[in-house]
């Protein structure tokens, strides 16, 4: 009977073990990896135990999305590469060129408009 305790208990630790050392590290909480395996091999059952119900994140992180504008949620195609990222910055940073020039001259016209008294 203790030789069967043994052998589930040497099982579960090196299953506890595979796991940590495998999980991502977005998914392990509270203490660093190196530091769950130590815990795990130096106390073995209440190590292991602590691993399967603290230790380890059960669900994926949330996508809270990109910060400010909403195009950026958009993922980039596979294989692109650096010319391509280039000319896609280029291009945004020629977009917003354009917006800031509409609204200068759209500041310009109200000036404008506000000066000339109407007949």
């Amino acid at each position: 009977m203790a030789q069967i305790l043994s052998l589930l208990l040497l099982a579960v630790m090196i299953f506890a073990i595979v796991d940590a050392v495998t999980s991502d590290n977005w998914r392990i909480r509270y203490l660093p990896k190196v530091a769950w395996v130590l815990l795990i091999v130096f106390l073995p059952l209440i190590g292991s135990i602590l691993w399967f119900v603290l230790g380890k994140e059960r669900t994926a992180p949330v996508d809270h999305g990109s910060f400010g504008d909403p195009r950026r949620r958009e993922s980039l195609p596979q294989g692109s590469s650096t010319e391509d990222d280039l000319a896609a910055v280029e291009r945004e940073i020629e977009y917003h060129e354009k917006q800031a020039e509409i609204r200068r001259l759209e500041a310009q016209l109200k000036a404008k408009r506000s000066e000339d008294p109407k007949p």
